[in-house]
């Protein structure tokens, strides 16, 4: 059983198997992140949710079975029918759809989904200043994109400004990580939606904890987990970031998928 600490700030999470989760975490505990994230958003049963980058899948089946909402859990890496086969397997497979695609190809009706969440995947696509009007097409107004994922304390410019313990990584895992202030300017500039949370998790310092201490029984590579274990100043956090959907037209003159 989880420790208390983790118990009460993760109620929901804490339910799940420990050993499942790790098994099916591209990463840090993929549920701690969600849940912080869903605490600041209002998911009714019935929704239609977009899990972008959502892995093994383990987030959609969180999403459909604590929040009773249908979800489209689309990444490009995992296979759909190997996510198909865990969904399957905690009986979600009427409330969770996968599909095997990139984030800057998706198929959807415009005006589709009530949200759409991004757990510890955002960085790897949406630092590109056309993804937001990109994947806001595909949102009701009033809807919600939502994000959660790793953030520096302080705005990096140059490799130079790295701390000492990044140097040697920055520029193969870190140079596209960016501060929560750097988050809300890229969004809020389009207009395309208002910012409703913009913040630290408030449960930042468990999620690194545990996280660590997974690495440490690990014999796994993990270059994310040996830059938390030697940060002690606590410059990488946690972050989470909700706009609500206004109802300016997103307009792309020209987006192309990168070749």
């Amino acid at each position: 059983m989880p420790p208390k600490s983790i118990r009460h700030a993760f109620p929901k999470a804490s339910q799940y198997d420990p050993e499942w989760v790790r098994k099916h975490s591209m990463g840090e505990n993929v549920l701690f992140n969600l849940e912080s994230l869903t605490k600041s958003l209002d998911l009714k049963p019935g929704m239609r949710v977009l899990d972008l980058g959502c892995g093994k899948a383990i987030s959609s089946i969180f999403l459909a079975m604590e929040f009773g909402v249908t979800v489209w859990a689309v990444d490009e890496a995992v296979s759909a029918s190997d996510n198909y086969e865990r969904i399957r397997s905690e009986g979600c497979e009427d409330k969770v759809f996968p599909l095997e695609m990139e984030a800057r190809s998706l198929p959807f009706p415009e005006e589709y989904f009530d949200a759409v969440i991004v757990v510890d995947s955002y960085t790897y696509f949406g630092t590109d200043e056309k993804y937001l009007p990109y994947i806001a097409r595909f949102i009701k107004p009033q809807g919600h994109i939502a994000i959660v994922d790793v953030c520096f304390r302080n705005e990096i410019e140059t490799p130079e400004q790295a701390p000492d313990f990044l140097q040697e990584d920055y520029q193969n895992y870190w140079y596209f990580i960016h501060t929560i202030d750097w988050w809300r300017k890229l969004w809020e500039k389009t207009g395309l939606v208002h910012i409703e949370v913009a913040q630290e998790l408030s449960e930042a310092h468990l999620v690194r904890e545990h996280y660590i201490k997974d690495y440490e029984k690990s014999d796994e590579e993990d270059a994310f987990a040996k830059a938390l274990q030697l940060d002690k100043q606590e410059f990488i956090t946690f972050f989470k970031l909700i706009g609500k959907r206004t109802s300016k037209t997103a307009y792309l003159q020209s987006y192309k998928q990168p070749t």
